[in-house]
């Protein structure tokens, strides 16, 4: 038995995540969570011919613990998206106190399930939600990542794209690393399955547009929304990779994790200075990281990508660890 709490349900993010999992019959249990709409969503996709069981709960009458109660798997994309004009931090100063109500709940009602932040801005959710659990003193920090999927999507996508031809996305591996922001973003070229040849020029638009894919559809929906269809895409990926290594799989993903806690983190923390980074991680049959992998060699470019990304995610780190001690 394995059943999923989607948190956020009637969002942009979290209706089309819902069809997948229960589309995908991965799951004998989905509960939903909304402040609006969750119930009529779950009766909506148990007409789907999965064996799934779905349920949707409301805020009212215990609704977030009635879908948190049980749940080996929570995704959290609840919050506001960003819209045109607005910063990360305005960002975080609605969405931030959202994290840490859920936590504050995760933390009392399944405080052993693997959690996934996919409510923005990452870089700064993460550390409120590791502090809220901490301070309840049940943080584990190899269960709690912060989802950062869609760069690596992007990257592989967007590399197919300047290529042209045939050019399969699905052919290409292309390590991500960093934050999931903006210049915190850092795709590794250098380092991806099969070599991307192109020229310097091109591959530097590229990799502009996986740091600010963002703001290409933020644009695009003219104030309407932002990445919301393929962050349930990316979503899906990365449950299905925590699925799988429950499976017994052997199972790599990059995602942002609390370095420290996670076997492999300090000697990167030692590197690079910062306790939050998006890394390649080992996940493990208990549907957690079993170690987080070295960067390994980049180019010469990519360290200057970093020395940027390192930066800003200190601010952002702090921003959250900020929030939480207020």
């Amino acid at each position: 038995m394995v059943k999923i709490a989607l948190l956020g349900a009637a969002g942009q993010i979290g209706t089309p995540l819902s069809l997948l999992c229960k589309a995908s019959g991965l799951f004998d249990d989905i509960s939903l969570y909304d402040i609006v709409h969750a119930p009529g969503i779950a009766v909506d996709l148990m007409h789907i011919d999965t064996h799934t069981k779905v349920t949707g709960h409301l805020s009212s009458d215990d609704g977030l613990k009635k879908a948190l109660n049980g749940a080996d798997i929570v995704v959290v994309t609840a919050g506001i998206a960003r819209k045109p004009g607005m910063t990360r931090d305005d960002l975080f100063k609605t969405n931030a106190s959202i994290i840490r109500d859920i936590f504050a709940e995760i933390a009392v009602t399944c405080p052993t399930a693997t959690c996934c932040v996919v409510t923005n801005p990452v870089n700064s959710t993460v550390p409120v939600a590791a502090e809220t659990l901490n301070r309840a003193g049940v943080f584990d920090p190899t269960r709690l990542f912060g989802v950062t999927t869609l760069d690596v999507v992007r990257a592989s996508t967007f590399a197919a794209h300047a290529l042209g031809g045939n050019a399969d996305p699905k052919d290409f591996a292309v390590p991500v690393i960093g934050g999931h922001s903006g210049a915190t973003i850092i795709p590794l070229y250098s380092q991806a399955k099969p070599a991307v040849d192109l020229d310097e020029q091109t591959l530097s638009a590229v990799i502009h547009r996986v740091q600010f894919g963002g703001d290409e559809i933020v644009k695009s929906k003219q104030g309407a929304g932002s990445a919301t269809t393929c962050m349930a895409y990316a979503g899906f990926r990365f449950v299905k990779a925590i699925l799988s290594a429950r499976n017994g799989e052997s199972i790599v993903e990059e995602a942002y994790i609390y370095l420290p806690g996670v076997p492999g983190g300090k000697e990167i923390v030692a590197e690079l200075g910062v306790d939050y980074f998006a890394v390649k991680a080992q996940l493990g049959k208990a549907g957690g990281a079993l170690q987080a992998l070295p960067i390994g060699e980049i180019s010469a470019f990519e360290k200057k990508l970093l020395e940027v990304a390192i930066q800003d995610l200190k601010g952002n780190i702090a921003t959250g660890v900020d929030f939480m001690a207020q």
